[in-house]
């Protein structure tokens, strides 16, 4: 089955064309995507759910209607994707990874899987992530562990990582993530696949009801989450951008989201900026050397390059991002563990490390909203930034994927990196970089460790400049190497 001519081996928008052209019909499609999960999905574990059934019903009644009308639902006519499972799918249940959730089958869509079905995509299935999507890697009790396609020693990162497993190995032509603290990019660089967290101010640039974890039902999100695309290429990531950029339902009389296109096709006289590594989170050699080509290159085609200037500083956004983490996160806490962490953090000693935590989780009010007014000046000290830089050029992660560590004890996971032990949490210090003040980020892989891991590299844009940060990895992927394929997908 995994032959080099299989149309699911092709971008989303060569299987797009061929579907409108009727060289092929949406259940064939569909079935040579089936055929290929049955031969390699077992492998990586990618999907919590398969909906064959649904899925195929959904192709028919694609192919029937172009057959009687001439015209394609939309713009995703016919093509089969899967969905992260942290996202409502009416009539397909949605378990966000926990026992708790095995059999919460939802009765309406996520507002960004309204979308995706609107415009004609099929839904053949759910893609894996840890349980309420908090962990840097994807182990479900439901399911088991999501496998890097490329190692199956590494993780496939979290908590996307079932949904950029799913694309690397050509289950699904594209998917839809979600990312808090690095959660979609995470696992795009380590799977070598990319992805996009796109923009977020008073309201975010895809409409993120329906995603859990908050709990079923409620209308409210997290004010730092994003969802956005993962695909194999850029020009399929800017195809499904198209979209899920939209208001939410209740806005749509009078919103529009209408983010501007790209200004430039080439890096030639861009401005552009590089924070290759920091103290504060090194990265390795071999990241290091990917910054230094990425940088010739970038300079070879035509960029001015600065590598000294910093937008803010790199501790105090972290420290920052990880208060407000904290803080939303408890929102739908359960008032019996609420109550109890109140009670500790008023007596937890200043150094203890579970401290910021605790504090953070049962800030006042008052402190919170000093919090978000210091988040506030964070964006205003970017905004300075991009009116001298056009993109920012930072590393996804200080490593290549890590080893999985589903059986090591949460305490005692880490990361190593050149040698030396560091937290666990390192691993989206670089990607948080947006996440704190909602800029537009995108991870793109553009090489590979001598284990043939990918690397990859983000790339950061102002505010609603989505578009932009899209057109730039494509620029910057025809002059640097690319990532590695997945086996599932090599020729």
């Amino acid at each position: 089955m995994n032959r080099p001519t299989a149309l699911y081996r092709a971008t989303a928008r060569t299987q797009l064309a061929a579907l409108r052209r009727r060289t092929v019909t949406a259940r064939e499609l569909l079935d040579q995507v089936l055929a290929h999960h049955a031969e390699v999905g077992p492998g990586v574990n990618a999907l919590v759910t398969l909906d064959a059934e649904g899925a195929r019903a959904a192709a028919d009644r694609a192919d029937r209607h172009l057959a009687d009308t001439g015209r394609t639902l939309g713009r995703l006519h016919g093509l089969p994707m899967t969905v992260k499972d942290s996202l409502e799918t009416a009539g397909l249940r949605t378990t966000c990874g926990s026992p708790d959730l095995a059999e919460h089958v939802p009765e309406r869509d996520a507002d960004a899987v309204a979308l995706l079905r609107a415009a004609g995509a099929v839904v053949l299935g759910k893609s894996n992530v840890p349980p309420m999507c908090q962990d840097l890697q994807t182990s479900s009790p439901l399911v088991g562990t999501t496998v890097n396609p490329h190692s199956p020693a590494h993780t496939a990162g979290g908590s996307s990582g079932g949904a950029a497993a799913a694309v690397a190995i050509g289950v699904s032509a594209l998917e839809v993530g979600s990312d808090l603290a690095g959660s979609l990019r995470l696992p795009a660089a380590y799977c070598g696949v990319l992805a996009l967290r796109t923009s977020r101010g008073a309201a975010p640039v895809v409409p993120v009801r329906g995603h859990v974890p908050r709990p079923p039902g409620w209308l409210t999100g997290a004010d730092m989450l994003a969802l956005g695309p993962v695909a194999r290429n850029a020009d399929d990531l800017a195809l499904l951008l198209g979209v899920l950029a939209a208001p939410a339902p209740a806005d749509r009389a009078a919103w529009r989201v209408d983010l501007p296109g790209p200004t430039r096709t080439t890096l030639r006289g861009q401005r552009v900026g590089v924070w290759a590594d920091d103290p504060y989170c090194g990265v390795d050699a071999a990241t290091r050397d990917l910054l230094e080509r990425v940088v010739h290159a970038v300079r070879e085609a035509g960029a001015e390059v600065d590598g000294t200037s910093r937008p803010v500083g790199f501790a105090a956004s972290d420290t920052l991002f990880r208060r407000l983490m904290f803080a939303t996160s408890a929102a739908s806490a359960p008032d019996d563990v609420f109550a109890a962490e109140v009670e500790a953090a008023a007596s937890v000693p200043d150094g203890s490390p579970a401290a910021v935590y605790l504090r953070s989780r049962t800030v006042r009010h008052r402190d919170w909203a000093r919090a978000d007014e210091e988040r506030h000046a964070l964006r205003a000290a970017w905004e300075a930034y991009f009116e001298t830089h056009d993109l920012l050029i930072t590393p996804a992660a200080p490593t290549a994927a890590v080893p999985d560590q589903t059986s090591v004890a949460v305490q005692d996971r880490h990361i190593t990196v050149d040698g030396v032990r560091r937290g666990y949490h390192d691993q989206t210090s670089w990607l948080n970089l947006a996440s704190l003040v909602g800029l537009p980020s995108l991870v793109l892989p553009t090489g590979r460790t001598a284990e043939g891991l990918p690397l990859a590299v983000q790339i950061i844009g102002p505010y609603l400049a989505d578009r932009e940060v899209v057109a730039a990895a494509k620029a910057l992927a025809r002059v640097v190497p690319p990532a590695p394929r997945a086996p599932a997908l090599r020729a």
